[in-house]
């Protein structure tokens, strides 16, 4: 079995390629069965973990496992919230390939997967965005969106002022006009496009805070614990869902569903519908269109074929 380190990882998941194998498996489609979710509560404190366990596989192709620890308290550790594994199979034998960083597997398939739904969504002039949340996946974010998008202008905001300040400077080295933002909603008035990218549990985000015509894309609420965008930001928009799973696993689509916001039947379509019509959907330029993704173990896959075929030869 083969190991592919972080580095071998992330060269060969460059945007371009990625939103293509994103888009083709999306299209043709995947076996994806349930993710498993276990909480484990760690002792003497209130705070837990999240273990995710996410397979898929293509019948005379690929199978691939993913597992996934999210400990939100790691903040105040000081190190990262999100650490994952990746296994790669022979789907037919079961022999296994490769291990692989699973960090940088979730991470830039996150981000792909939204830039992915905003090249459907998001009207074709958007340059102005808006990023909350500047963990490792808010970090790709704009890099991912400026690949199906004409982004210019990124303002960030983080409850860590420090790690805003890291990543506009890394930002600002990639050409981009990058500004700290001390709140959420200075960071979002006037924007194209919103990313929340955090593991909040109450909204940072608000409704009125939206211009007319904006997309919002929502990445951090994957349990029915989490939520990152108040009811109003749903009202009289047009949303569409990664996979129907999101519907019975975020918070921020379960709370508004609860209370007649919308309803399950609302929701326009799943990324899968998206690549599948191969256009836009936008109904006018003042239209608000939302994505809300959970993540799926189809982007997974799709990713890690990437990287096994890239590595065979090096």
């Amino acid at each position: 079995m083969k190991f592919i380190d972080a580095d071998a990882t992330r060269e060969a998941l460059a945007f371009g390629p990625l939103l293509d194998a994103l888009r083709s498996l999306f299209v043709t489609g995947c076996e994806v069965p349930l993710r498993h979710t276990h909480v484990i509560p760690e002792s003497g404190t209130r705070d837990t973990m999240t273990v995710l366990i996410m397979p898929a596989w293509q019948p005379g192709g690929y199978l691939g496992i993913k597992t996934v620890n999210i400990a939100p308290a790691n903040a105040q550790r000081g190190v990262p919230g999100l650490h994952s594994t990746y296994l790669l199979y022979d789907a037919t034998t079961g022999a296994p390939l490769a291990q692989m960083d699973g960090n940088e597997i979730t991470s830039r398939r996150t981000a792909a997967a939204s830039a992915l739904a905003a090249s459907y969504l998001a009207r074709d002039d958007a340059s102005h965005l808006a990023l909350l949340g500047a963990g490792r996946v808010g970090a790709l974010v704009p890099l991912a969106y400026r690949a199906v998008r004409p982004i210019t202008r990124v303002s960030v905001w983080d409850r860590d002022a420090q790690a805003s300040g890291r990543l506009v400077d890394r930002l600002r080295a990639h050409g981009l006009d990058a500004v700290v933002c001390h709140t959420a909603k200075s960071a979002v008035e006037g924007a194209d496009i919103v990313t929340c990218a955090t593991l909040a549990t109450e909204p940072v985000v608000q409704g009125d805070w939206l211009v007319p015509g904006v997309h919002l894309d929502l990445i951090g609420s994957f349990t029915p614990q989490m939520r990152e965008a108040d009811d109003l930001c749903f009202a009289g928009a047009s949303l569409y869902v990664d996979t129907d799973e999101a519907l019975a696993k975020s918070g921020e689509l379960l709370g508004p569903m609860s209370r007649g916001v919308f309803t399950a039947s609302d929701v326009r379509g799943t990324l899968a519908d998206l690549c599948r019509a191969g256009r836009g959907c936008r109904n006018g330029e003042g239209e608000r269109t939302v994505f809300k993704a959970v993540g799926t173990a189809l982007e997974d896959l799709a990713a890690a074929t990437l990287v096994w075929q890239a590595t065979q030869h090096a």
